[in-house]
């Protein structure tokens, strides 16, 4: 870094993302992104796409983006925001709405990416640990009193609370915004969207990226109430106000109505988690029951890290997060069926090395031992 960084920020810890190596070709389920590409309307939306029109901004609202997500939504398109990515729609409600000497709620196991933004505008934060099983102890955060953030499904366990869950966070803590992050919506659990449309202190967060298959577009969304969207605005517009380009405001527009292709891919997604999770199960591995588009896992004689380098060795790249309760875990992107066979065959041929390993160490003990 250089000398004349703030003294705030020399020891400051950003935000790591998932690598993304380019010196082989890797099996990649490490960053949650979908195995199945855009719609075909996306791709006739990018040929037909009035290429001299990229000399001018775009549309700084998005509104035709916007009252097009209005209607599969069923709100207004006051209530709907965009941006570049859900993440900095998080960056935006954080900034908006949490001064430095309040406090926002934050699970213990979850995306890390909210204590980055936390520390990066110096504002506090209370950190609420999850039950032993990993699940979301609601009763910490019913009538709180604080603003709240809570991914659902949670990141990186893939476990999902359901809307009543949610409904209860929200109605108990009327003067404080609760902020739902759904990156991982369509693979199971319910949305609270619809609860926008009754409590004003409730955000709802998604993307584009998984469920869309549009990561490389970088496209967020938030649905509340017009006044929080109003908010969000005016953090945006003095950042950066043309968040969106305008070659992924038109693809997504057209991706919106493909929603069909999207939704078949969804449940193909789903099918093949669940028959991930059986495979792995039968191998010993401890799975998280997840309503996201990974698995959170781990198994006895292996640590995380060791775990994901002896996959990677082999070609396949899946996250291991080094934290206090979850350092044994691995989490991986579920692909296609035919891709988690492949992760399969690898596990069992990383499992066999181990026990030739433990055979070779017990051979070579008893000889020395004679």
């Amino acid at each position: 870094m250089s000398r004349f960084i703030r003294e705030l920020y020399k020891d400051f810890k950003s935000y790591t993302p998932g690598e993304q190596p380019k010196d082989r070709k890797y099996l990649k389920l490490n960053t949650n992104e979908s195995p199945f590409p855009p719609a075909p309307a996306v791709y006739q939306a990018m040929r037909d796409a009035d290429m001299e029109q990229m000399r001018l901004y775009p549309d700084p609202t998005g509104r035709k983006l916007k009252v097009k997500m209005a209607e599969l939504y069923e709100v207004q398109p006051e209530n709907v925001f965009l941006s570049n990515g859900s993440d900095d729609i998080l960056n935006f409600a954080f900034m908006a709405w949490n001064d430095t000497n309040d406090s926002i709620v934050i699970p213990d196991v979850t995306y890390s990416f909210y204590e980055v933004v936390a520390h990066l505008h110096e504002i506090k934060y209370e950190i609420k640990p999850l039950r032993d099983d990993l699940t979301v102890d609601l009763e910490g955060y019913v009538g709180i009193g604080k603003n709240i953030v809570l991914p659902n499904p949670n990141a990186p366990t893939g476990i999902a609370l359901t809307r009543a869950h949610i409904e209860e966070l929200v109605r108990s803590n009327p003067d404080n915004v609760v902020i739902i992050d759904e990156a991982y919506a369509g693979f199971g659990a319910e949305s609270a969207i619809p609860l926008t449309r009754k409590y004003d202190n409730l955000l709802v967060v998604q993307t584009f990226s998984k469920s869309r298959s549009f990561a490389g577009g970088r496209l967020g969304f938030a649905v509340g109430d017009a006044a929080l969207i109003e908010d969000l605005t005016k953090m945006q517009y003095s950042t950066n106000p043309y968040a969106v380009n305008a070659m992924s405001l038109i693809l997504a527009e057209a991706a919106v109505d493909a929603e069909d292709y999207y939704q078949e891919n969804l449940q193909r997604i789903i099918e093949a988690r669940d028959y991930a999770a059986d495979k792995l199960n039968a191998l010993g591995f401890d799975v998280l029951p997840s309503q996201a588009n990974f698995l959170y896992m781990k198994l006895d004689g292996f640590g995380g890290r060791e775990l994901y380098e002896k996959l990677k060795e082999r070609g396949v790249l899946v996250r291991h997060f080094a934290k206090p309760r979850i350092d044994d875990y691995i989490r991986v992107t579920i692909g296609t069926k035919e891709q988690m066979d492949e992760l399969v065959e690898v596990i069992k041929a990383v499992l066999g090395d181990k026990q030739h390993e433990g055979f070779r160490l017990i051979t070579s003990y008893k000889i020395s031992k004679s």
